[in-house]
């Protein structure tokens, strides 16, 4: 092997990025708004590949949008903060594909120290096809409290 190609991995990888046109990254955007929170932008939002690391951009801020968001308010493919939506989300109410969550979490998979709704759901209440948790309400345990919960809730509204 020689100097040129690199020595292992990492500078193999290196050698031909700095080679290939910044295109074939994809659509590239990031808007970050000029008004801050606690030194957070109020909006960050962001798309695409960073061109100078390779690794995905992370939009970080009180509401973040993007492929990977951290924030108060956190929408992406991973999104992680207070209130989250995304395909794997983690916060105080996590809500997506995977929805984890401190207080409650929606989705495929729900897993919460609180409320838990998703076909797979695992928490102190739990609804959904296959529960696991303190009161359940699901195709494999019912429990009456938490009907007598979901009817105090419908009464409410």
């Amino acid at each position: 092997m020689t100097e040129e190609q690199g020595v292992g991995y990492p500078k193999t990888q290196l050698f031909i990025k700095d080679r290939m046109p910044k295109q074939l990254y994809g659509y590239e955007y990031e808007y970050k708004s000029s008004r801050t929170l606690w030194g957070w932008p109020l909006v960050h939002i962001v798309k695409g590949i960073d061109p100078d690391t390779g690794r995905p951009r992370i939009a970080k801020g009180i509401i973040a949008i993007g492929n990977v968001a951290v924030g108060g308010i956190a929408l992406g493919g991973i999104a992680l903060g207070g209130l989250t939506v995304g395909g794997f989300s983690i916060g105080i109410v996590g809500i997506g594909g995977m929805g984890v969550g401190v207080l409650a979490a929606l989705g495929g998979t729900a897993l919460s120290l609180g409320i838990a709704i998703g076909a797979l759901s695992i928490g102190t209440y739990a609804v959904g096809g296959f529960v696991l948790g303190f009161h359940v309400l699901g195709g494999n345990a019912q429990d009456p409290e938490v009907l007598e919960l979901l009817k105090r809730f419908a009464n409410f509204y």
